[in-house]
């Protein structure tokens, strides 16, 4: 079978332009042309240049700005110029002696820099490829700068494939300039020179420039970023029950205060805040009109415009917290309230991670197979039981939830199934029904199923291949019709290799499954995490909004923690209760919190009479050392040496370190 072949074979082969011309005069024609070398995207472009009326006999493109217009359109695109100009400077020399030019243009097509070898100055001026030129397909056809910000991709247009004909002994490569921030096309970068100088490797040249230009942005916007930060902290760092915004020159959020979630949240503003999208233009905050070009609650902000040097870094917001009151909710009412709310909207956080979790949950939850949740204990396994129940068809029944661990067989048998009148001592006399019954026409939750004695497995197995249920003690079987949702932090898997849990149960409740991951995995989501336990916790208790200071926020934000969403409730309710007043510091922290990101005692990299010692024994002396700063408490060194706790068994087993554990706890 001959290889297909390739645009850059076609390039380079003598009869490329030929057919493309052809295709190209019978398009014009307005016949139908079959040319197999003309490409996709150049048919699609061609196309859309005879819809925008482009003259394909143009010559050159429309005549440049004037200097003034050009000098306005430099100015405007400053931050571009400034991060791609020693750049492009670089590629003088390289370029000198190819016969080509590099330019980069404004989002708009506009060219505003040229550099390369000065021999095709002359052609290019003769074409109009010079600064100030528009070079937009509308404006010059088929080229590699339109049709790549047109595409917004990389795109490399040889001789005839360009649209005009006094433009296609030209050939040229182009791909757009991209905000690191926000994705949005800033420009884009070209190699152009006459067809004879086609290379392969253009595109390549262009896509690299690109992708330096960039990151050159990127640091920039980061030092713009930190300096506007730096001239902020005082009004973030405060204890103030104001919220406080920083949004950088573009109205991209930068930093907000720990009271900021709360206070936004008491004003009625549901959606987190997000900092790849602007809050409100620049045009809003520095005319502070926000009411045409920001959310409503910006109104409500006072807004300073920060300058440094008379350059514009960013804007500082501070909204007033709204008055305190008290509206403290009965157990009940809490409950009512929560199963009113949108199926899994007691989630919180929009971590890539945990919103792919949410996602499939939400897509598995109209069917009526079961689903395994699997995760860590603490990661919110319930909620997302909940959740599914919610988005269910059986959303108008019961959900009953069991927990399986820490249950003896017998009481568990009891639970799950109910008894008959005497079917042991201690029984009711008009016996009861068990959590499978009370499930009908809902959902049952079966949270650390894996925690299951393998004598109940098959019974559970029953029902759920026969939708009929036995109470012990009875022979009459119950029609029982139900959706079963089943957690577990352990793996299943190898419990059925190890004969822990029958292989046919498994089957039957892994039809499904969900993938929660742990809270040291979505960092990014604590910040809301802590905003929604700390708003959630002060209602519980009749308290004012209170917050975490700088250092104690960054405590909670470095520690790993090993019990995910539980641990940081329990440790964010503890601190509440602790605190005088309405700002919690780290004082008021558990003292475990912290101990991940104290240094370690230095690991000895050399021996007695300066010899150096193997990397094993150092990494061996390290985990001792954690172990002993940890008082054996493996989950804490585990965190405190950047691993998993599993990771920590298999080298404490390795380096024969089993007696060091038990040493050190037995000294704790």
């Amino acid at each position: 079978m001959q290889e297909k072949s390739t645009p850059m074979d076609w390039f380079s082969r003598p009869d490329h332009d030929a057919n493309i011309l052809l295709a190209w005069e019978q398009l014009l024609s307005g016949k139908t042309n079959h040319a197999p070398d003309l490409r996709g995207l150049i048919d699609d472009s061609w196309r859309r240049c005879l819809s925008s009326q482009v003259d394909p006999t143009a010559d050159r493109a429309p005549p440049p700005l004037d200097d003034h217009r050009l000098m306005a359109c430099r100015a405007k695109n400053a931050r571009l110029l400034d991060a791609s100009n020693p750049l492009i400077q670089q590629t003088r020399d390289f370029l000198a002696q190819t016969g080509t030019i590099m330019l980069l243009t404004d989002p708009e097509g506009v060219i505003l820099q040229l550099e390369g070898d000065t021999r095709i100055v002359g052609p290019a001026s003769e074409v109009r490829l010079i600064p100030g030129s528009n070079w937009t397909e509308i404006n010059a056809g088929t080229n590699a700068i339109g049709t790549a910000l047109t595409l917004q991709q990389p795109v490399q247009i040889h001789g005839a494939e360009h649209f005009c004909a006094g433009i296609k002994r030209w050939t040229c490569s182009a791909t757009v300039i991209r905000d690191p921030l926000d994705g949005s096309v800033l420009g884009a970068i070209d190699v152009s020179g006459l067809a004879h100088t086609y290379s392969q490797h253009s595109l390549a040249l262009t896509v690299s420039m690109a992708g330096r230009i960039e990151s050159r942005l990127a640091k920039l916007a980061m030092e713009r970023r930190l300096r506007l930060l730096d001239r902020c902290m005082a009004y973030c760092a405060s204890g103030r029950d104001d919220a406080v915004l920083v949004l950088d020159d573009h109205g991209h959020l930068v930093k907000a205060n720990p009271k900021a979630a709360s206070v936004l949240a008491r004003l009625g503003v549901t959606e987190q805040l997000n900092s790849t999208l602007p809050i409100a233009s620049p045009a809003a905050l520095a005319g502070h009109d926000a009411s045409k070009f920001g959310p409503a609650w910006l109104q409500q902000a006072r807004i300073e415009t920060i300058r440094e040097n008379g350059e514009v870094l960013g804007f500082l917001a501070v909204i007033p917290a709204p008055a305190y009151r008290s509206t403290q909710l009965s157990a009940e009412a809490v409950k009512v309230r929560d199963r009113a709310q949108p199926a899994f909207s007691r989630i919180v956080g929009n971590s890539p991670v945990l919103r792919t979790a949410v996602q499939k949950a939400q897509h598995l939850a109209p069917s009526k197979v079961p689903v395994l949740l699997l995760g860590e204990t603490g990661v919110g396994k319930e909620l997302f039981a909940q959740g599914i129940h919610q988005a269910s068809a059986c959303a108008d029944g019961p959900f009953v939830a069991l927990n399986c661990g820490g249950l003896s067989k017998d009481l568990l048998a009891s639970e799950l199934f109910g008894y008959a009148e005497g079917a042991f001592t201690g029984a009711r006399k008009s016996g009861a029904a068990g959590k499978i019954e009370a499930a009908n026409k809902g959902t049952l939750f079966l949270d650390e199923i894996g925690e299951m004695p393998l004598e109940i497995q098959p019974h559970l197995l029953r029902v759920l291949e026969e939708g009929e249920i036995y109470r012990l003690g009875e022979n009459t079987p119950r029609k029982v019709s139900f959706r079963l949702v089943a957690a577990t932090h352990r793996n299943l898997k190898d419990d059925v290799a190890q004969g822990k849990f029958r292989m046919d149960l498994f089957y039957r409740i892994a039809v499904t499954n969900v993938l929660i991951p742990p809270l040291r995995e979505r960092k990014a989501d604590l910040p809301a995490l802590i905003s929604y336990w700390l708003s959630h916790l002060c209602e519980r208790y009749g308290l004012p909004a209170a917050s975490f200071d700088d250092e104690a926020f960054a405590r909670l934000a470095q520690y790993d923690w090993p019990g995910n969403v539980r641990e940081l409730r329990n440790v964010i309710e503890s601190s509440l209760l602790m605190t005088q007043g309405s700002v919690i510091s780290s004082d008021n922290l558990p003292p475990e919190i912290g101990a991940a990101v104290q240094a370690l005692p230095a690991a000895p990299m050399a021996a007695a009479g300066g010899k150096v010692c193997s990397l094993e024994a150092a990494e061996a002396e390290s985990i001792r050392g954690a172990l002993t700063f940890s008082g054996g408490n493996l989950t804490r060194a585990a965190a405190q040496l950047g691993i998993a706790k599993s990771t920590l068994y298999q080298k404490i087993r390795k380096y024969g370190l089993d007696g060091a554990v038990s040493e050190t706890r037995s000294r704790a």
